[in-house]
Formats: structure tokens, sequence, C-alpha cells
């Protein structure tokens, strides 16, 4: 009875230990994605002889025509992939509290919206309102910006006051610089004209930079605090194996 007991015990141990490594593999893609996309947004920019960074937007690193769309496009692709294996980090992360789950949810749209809007680049050579550039648009600037809101929004609640403080306040410099960003669209002469809206990259990059950073702050948040979760629940499954078979 006794080594039936322990058996039980040591398939407990292993199946938690290795949920808990599948988790932790899959929150650190949070943290790659992120470094990935930081990466190719800098190298790319520096690669790409007359790309003005502050006054250019994201999207010409990789619009149609552009020199860095060849190396631009395929990080952009592994990104999403490992954004949407961080969101099922996340999800198995979340245990029973709700916005996680909605927070992975939007993960995972994000990263389906961000491979998808590869396949709309911007046409720098053609009209802004053209149905290719309303496309990219659409895509990549307002179901971003959405997305990039409501992610933050629903994860702030991942740790305690201080995440979500951060989240918080990460959240009001990126509606503030949103509406800030926003001005230029107002000049309705330059934008007839086809002309490069004042500071779009600056404050793209603002939005972008805070947004990734946010990311990888949650994965590190999720990364501390599920450990010590499981690790009780192991030690509480090892005295009493009958609980985790009721819990499975």
């Amino acid at each position: 009875m006794r080594t039936l007991i322990a058996g039980s015990n040591g398939t407990v141990g292993s199946a938690v230990t290795l949920h808990l490594m599948i988790r932790k593999i899959l929150l650190v893609c949070g943290i790659l994605s992120s470094l990935i996309w930081l990466g190719t947004d800098i190298f790319a920019s520096l690669r790409y002889q007359g790309y003005n960074y502050p006054f250019q937007p994201i999207s010409g690193l990789s619009a149609i025509g552009a020199p860095t769309r060849p190396f631009v496009v395929p990080l952009d692709i592994i990104y999403s992939v490992l954004k949407i294996a961080f969101a099922v980090g996340v999800w198995m992360s979340a245990d029973q509290k709700r916005s996680l789950r909605i927070t992975a949810g939007l993960l995972v749209a994000f990263g389906v919206v961000d491979m998808v809007a590869n396949f709309f680049p911007m046409h720098p050579a053609e009209a802004l309102g053209t149905l290719a550039n309303v496309m990219h648009s659409i895509l990549a600037g307002g179901a971003g910006a959405l997305l990039i809101l409501l992610t933050i929004g629903f994860g702030a609640s991942a740790d305690g006051k201080w995440f979500g403080f951060y989240s918080y306040g990460t959240l009001l410099i990126l509606i503030l610089i949103g509406v800030i960003g926003a001005l230029p669209f107002f000049d309705v002469p330059r934008i007839a004209a086809n002309q490069a809206l004042q500071w779009i990259g600056a404050g793209e990059r603002i939005n972008a930079y805070g947004y990734m950073i946010w990311m990888m702050a949650l994965a590190i948040v999720l990364l501390r605090i599920q450990p010590i979760r499981l690790r009780r629940e192991d030690r509480e499954n090892l005295v009493d194996p009958g609980a985790a078979i009721s819990k499975g």
C-alpha cells in the first residue's frame, strides 16, 4: 500500500513539474517575442538608409518597396507565433482569474491580427485612402491600438496593486500619446499631398515600446508568482494524494 501511495505521489509530482516547465517555457516566449520585436524595429531602422526614425511610421520598415521588408516580415511572423504561445502560458497561469483568461484571449487575437497584417503591407507609392493602405491602417493601426489598450487593461490585475498601478499608468501614457499622435491626421492638406505626418514614428514607438515592456513585465510577474502556488499544491498532493485525484 505504501509503495502504491509513493508511486501516486511520484506521478503527481512529475505531472506538476512537467506542467510547471511547459508553462515556464510559454511565459518566456512573451519575453522573447517582445525582445525580437524591439530588436527588429531598431536594427531595421538602422539598416534602412534615409529612414527617418521619429518621423516615419513603423510600417514603413515592412512596406512594399522597403529594402528592410525581407528582413522584417519573417521576424514579425516569429514574434506573432511567440506571442500566441505566450498567450497559452497566460491562460495556464490564470487559475480562476477571469481577467487573465480574457488577457490570454486578447493576446491570441493580437497575434493573429499581427500575422494577417503582413498580408496587407503599406503601399507608400499609393494614396493613403486606397484599399490596401486602408486595410493596413485598420489591422496594424486601429485594431492593434485597441487590442493593446484592452490587453493591458485586463492584464492589470495579474499581481497585486503595484502591477495594477504600473499597468494603469502605462495605459494613461499610451492614451495621451495616442491623442497627441492623432492630431496630425487633421492636417488635411498634408494627407491629401501624401506627405509624412510629423512625429508619427516617435508616437507609434512610444506606444509600441510601452506595450512590449509591459508584456515582458507581465511574463516576469507570472513566472515569479505561479511556481510558488504550484510548489505549494505539489506539497499538499504529496501529503494527501487523494486530494490530487479529486482535483483532477
